[in-house]
This record gives C-alpha cells, structure tokens and sequence, in this order.
C-alpha cells in the first residue's frame, strides 16, 4: 500500500473558523498549490486526528466534505486520496466560485471597500498562492 503523504497540517483552537474548515482548507490549499497532486494518499482519519490532537470525528467530517467537493476519493480498505480530477469540473467549480464571490463582494461592501479595493486584496492573494506554489510554501491562514 502505498505511504501516506507527509501533509502539513496545523489547527488553531478558537481562532474563529471551525477545526474541520481549517482542516479542508488546508488541504484544498495544498491541491491547488500543487503540493498535493492526483492520487497522493492522505494521512487516515485516525492518524491525522491524533496528529492534531483532535476528535476523530472532526477529521472524518473534513474528508467526507472534502470529498462530496470532489477534492479527495475514499477507497474501501485503502484510504483516502487526493482525487483523480481533484481540479473538479469547471461547470461545478465556476458555479461554487460565483457564489463564493457574491459573498466575498457583500462583505466588502459591509467593511466599506470599493472595487477597486476588493480587486486590489484578490490579486494579492493570487500572487501569494503564485509564491508558494514556486516555492513549495505551505499557504498562509490569515
């Protein structure tokens, strides 16, 4: 069986955003960075609950997400992987990042940026994925 990828994954109790999202953000992260690629085998749901010193409950619930986005297939008896087209269907992807926007615009508009302020912060992010993606970085949890 082939070993698990050495993953790095770190949780920040309290900080607002729940343990099982950082957990899929991290490792959505890693897909699109290039980190983590097709077929790559991550760590079980016990191991890497151990690893965290979380409930393994709080893992499984991260995978079984992470999955139904598409991001990572569970093989019976094997483990679970990165997904084969772990890039996703365009279709599905434009439709989630649509909504992801809308969302990110109304929270703009709530903290007063305009958008040339919003577009601003988007392309930075853009560039720093584009930093760590060159340089093997884990991405950065603001």
């Amino acid at each position: 069986m082939r070993s698990a990828t050495n993953i790095d994954v770190h949780v920040v109790p309290g900080d607002g955003v729940p343990i099982y999202r950082q957990i899929m953000r991290q490792i959505s992260d890693g897909v699109a960075c290039g980190r983590l690629s097709p077929g790559d085998r991550l760590p079980s749901q016990r191991e890497l609950a151990q690893r965290l010193v979380v409930a393994p409950l709080t893992v499984k619930k991260a995978y079984d997400l992470l999955e139904r986005e598409g991001v990572v297939e569970s093989r019976h008896g094997s483990g679970t992987f990165v997904a084969t087209g772990a890039k996703g269907d365009k279709a599905q992807a434009e439709k989630h990042l649509a909504q992801a926007a809308r969302l990110l615009v109304t929270q703009a508009r709530l903290s007063g940026l305009d958008d040339k302020a919003l577009i601003a912060l988007v392309q930075a992010a853009a560039a720093q994925l584009r930093r760590e993606r060159s340089q093997g970085e884990r991405p950065q949890d603001d």
